[in-house]
């Protein structure tokens, strides 16, 4: 076990030092928008009783990576498979690249390897969450449309 801040726990990631999923690749991108524990806590206190929605990504594969779509994204599917019962897998010929030069709606964690993540997101948080920073593990630069 290792104490690390958000900003450091991404770097030892992104060097391949440590790994975790994507889920918290996401949550660790959220965390580096508060410089301390003191603000984190203010946040979370400020936001607590605004509500929360219940997300489940859906993975869209791509011949060269994959796609964690989620809620408000413009690829993400009106009626989610929450309980995983449907087996729904979602299929594109087209690259990542391709499909991020062409969306205009992000919410999304695209997922070259198991150590190449980034997470882009340029929709408006719901209950006053606050988005994650946009960070990337690789030197793709989908950044066109963002």
């Amino acid at each position: 076990f290792q104490w690390s801040s958000p900003p450091e726990a991404i770097e030892r990631f992104k060097s391949q030092e440590i790994w975790f999923p994507p889920p918290q690749f996401y949550e660790f991108c959220r965390l580096c928008n508060f410089s301390s524990l003191g603000e984190l806590q203010k946040f979370s206190s400020a936001r607590a009783l605004e509500g929360c929605e219940r997300w489940m990504p859906v993975m869209l594969s791509a011949p060269d990576g994959f796609i964690q779509l989620l809620p408000g994204d413009e690829l993400y599917p009106e009626d989610p498979d929450y309980t995983g019962e449907k087996k729904i897998i979602m299929t594109t010929d087209k690259k990542v690249e391709d499909l991020m030069k062409e969306g205009g709606l992000f919410h999304r964690i695209v997922i070259q390897n198991i150590n190449n993540l980034a997470v882009y997101v340029n929709i408006q948080a719901k209950y006053k969450h606050i988005n994650p920073l946009m960070i990337k593990c690789d030197n793709s630069d989908y950044s066109s449309r963002l």
